[in-house]
């Protein structure tokens, strides 16, 4: 039997980082523990996205905090009821700083350390922190819930355009920012991430939507693990923005198997990240996905990842409209009542 590892290269390169495989363990509780970073490595993790700092559980001590906090409109008061309720005991700055110095022990893939700011202070000051305590890379996990009427679209694109910006100012790391896919023109708002310095767009994260306990008459956090139907949102996108920046682009959210990371890459994703498949399936089910992969490139006769990325992207394929709004009309009439 032809050992199909040695014959086809899943190699891929993200942020600047070779990868050995287009395979991201992304952010999840599963991180915190550097046991569970060590059995993702040897479960074939090409590289591991660090559960977020949320600067909601770090003190404000410094002034340029409490001023951004008073001053600025970027982030309203009641956006802060919209953060999914923290359910079990969160690492503190410190403590997750110093988790970074353990994990690079520990492993030899790349670990990317993700920041949830919500004032400019507290984005660049743990910015170079992580940075300090030895990542590889920065995810910037955006979760900004506009709910103030008064701004306007513009104005909350410019506070993302700022931001990456600012940050890259301030490390000499590779920086990602994760997008929500709520934006009315997504490649414009890309190409703008693109021009400010972003080095990785990560599309998309999910916006939790919080339920209505009717009994109670509360508003409740509602957590729901993704599936494969989600990844398509994330591949429309990815083949569109393809071929249009400089930024790589990761796709996650949706990727429960193989077809799904062909399917990323094609779209012209340079990583597929995944968190829900191994925390229904467990850490080993990375092995089983590359695999597989493995195999469905052996089966179509593909010798490498780089030869299939962007394959199938808007810019790639024969018919672009498919990407567009004469696909809509064909998607509807396709449809037959049974």
């Amino acid at each position: 039997m032809i050992d199909l590892s040695k014959t086809i290269d899943l190699s891929t390169t993200y942020l600047g980082l070779k990868l050995k495989n287009p395979l991201v363990a992304s952010a999840s509780p599963m991180c915190e523990d550097v046991d569970n970073i060590r059995r993702m490595e040897d479960a074939g993790a090409a590289a591991v996205v660090l559960h977020s700092l949320f600067e909601e559980q770090i003190d404000h001590e410094s002034d340029e905090l409490d001023r951004f906090m008073t001053e600025s409109s970027g982030i309203s008061a009641e956006s802060v009821t919209h953060f999914p309720e923290l359910t079990h005991r969160v690492m503190g700055p410190d403590a997750y700083l110093a988790h970074i110095v353990k994990c690079k022990q520990a492993v030899r893939i790349p670990v990317i350390g993700s920041l949830n700011g919500s004032t400019l202070g507290g984005w660049l000051s743990y910015a170079r922190r992580i940075e300090q305590a030895g990542a590889d890379a920065l995810e910037l996990n955006i979760y900004h819930i506009p709910v103030d009427p008064g701004l306007t679209a513009e104005q909350v694109e410019q506070r993302y355009v700022d931001l990456i910006k600012a940050v890259k100012a301030e490390v000499r790391i590779p920086v990602a920012i994760k997008l929500g896919p709520y934006f009315s023109s997504m490649a414009n708002v890309a190409r703008k991430l693109d021009a400010a310095g972003a080095n990785g767009l990560v599309l998309f994260n999910r916006f939790y939507q919080p339920d209505y306990d009717l009994e109670s008459l509360e508003v409740v956090p509602n957590l729901i693990l993704s599936n494969s139907h989600e990844l398509l949102l994330r591949l429309h996108w990815i083949a569109i923005i393809y071929g249009t920046v400089r930024a790589d682009l990761a796709l996650t959210g949706g990727v429960h198997s193989a077809t799904d990371v062909v399917k990323a890459m094609m779209a012209g994703a340079r990583i597929a990240m995944t968190t829900s498949a191994l925390l229904k399936r467990g850490i080993s089910y990375l092995d089983t996905m590359t695999t597989e992969l493995l195999i469905w490139m052996g089966e179509h006769e593909y010798d490498s990842i780089r030869q299939m990325q962007g394959s199938m992207s808007r810019s790639a394929v024969p018919q672009p409209n498919a990407f567009e709004r004469a696909n809509y009309m064909k998607v509807l009439s396709s449809y037959a009542m049974r």
